[in-house]
């Protein structure tokens, strides 16, 4: 126990150095006035958020970075602005994962889905980035080739194709993991069964939709059409007005 105490007193001394001497060398530059710093924790309160917003119903925040904004940046602002949305997106985690082991409402839940967008946006821009540097460079858009592939199950996806040290005769381990589709008069009858609950799930969101947007002539009968019809692409407005549900009486509460 005295030694594990001395080997932590010890460390703590050398962080003290290494911090002070960091502030030295940045007090002592010449562009010092250019360096702008955080304050660092160095602890667990990290992965929380801040303690004012601790128990509010409701959070703040701005919106999440578009794609037009994130082509303006360099690639090394891109690269550190990725490493503080996913330490955002951690500390988001951890604060619902807390609420819901508290039983509690997580204040302002869209946070996370903003962070997630803006993260998936700066991926497409520094694809985007690769793309055209390696054509560019060797006429190739760099990316991994892939192909149309059927599973056993009879459903196509996206194979993305890699190289492997061993031959793919000879790869046990790659014929194990991917299987694809051959002749199976079980896996024709799920397919059947499989085509026909997506068309039923879709003729029913289309007499949801069709529903509805009678339901909103009806109550607003002086609505725009131009933003019905963009909203509802799918249902045919004129055939909405010809039904029989509409025009029907509507009394507001």
């Amino acid at each position: 126990m005295a030694n594990f105490n001395k080997i932590t007193n010890i460390c703590k001394l050398f962080n003290k150095i290494n911090i002070n001497g960091t502030r030295k060398l940045i007090n002592n530059s010449i562009d010092s006035r250019n360096i702008f710093t955080t304050n660092a924790k160095y602890d667990l309160m990290e992965f929380f958020d801040d303690k004012k917003n601790w128990g509010v119903q409701e959070v703040k925040s701005g919106r999440s970075w578009n794609k037009e904004e994130l082509r303006l940046k360099s690639n090394a602002d891109l690269h550190k602005l990725w490493y503080v949305l996913l330490k955002e997106r951690n500390m988001l985690l951890t604060m619902e994962q807390e609420a819901k082991d508290q039983t509690r409402l997580f204040p302002s839940p869209e946070r996370i889905d903003k962070v997630e967008d803006s993260m998936e946006n700066l991926e497409v821009v520094v694809r985007e980035r690769n793309k055209a540097y390696h054509e560019l460079e060797t006429g190739e858009n760099g990316e991994r080739p892939g192909k149309m592939e059927t599973s056993v199950f009879g459903l196509r996806y996206y194979y993305k194709m890699c190289e492997y040290v061993v031959p793919k005769h000879m790869n046990k381990r790659w014929h194990k993991k991917y299987q694809f589709y051959k002749y199976d008069k079980d896996t024709e009858a799920f397919l059947l069964k499989y085509r026909e609950k997506l068309y039923m799930t879709k003729r029913r969101k289309q007499r949801r939709d069709f529903n509805h947007v009678i339901g909103l002539l009806n109550r607003f009968p002086n609505m725009d059409m131009e933003a019905l019809k963009h909203h509802y692409p799918d249902v045919d407005i004129n055939k909405a007005k010809a039904s029989r549900k509409y025009g029907g009486h509507f009394a507001p509460k």
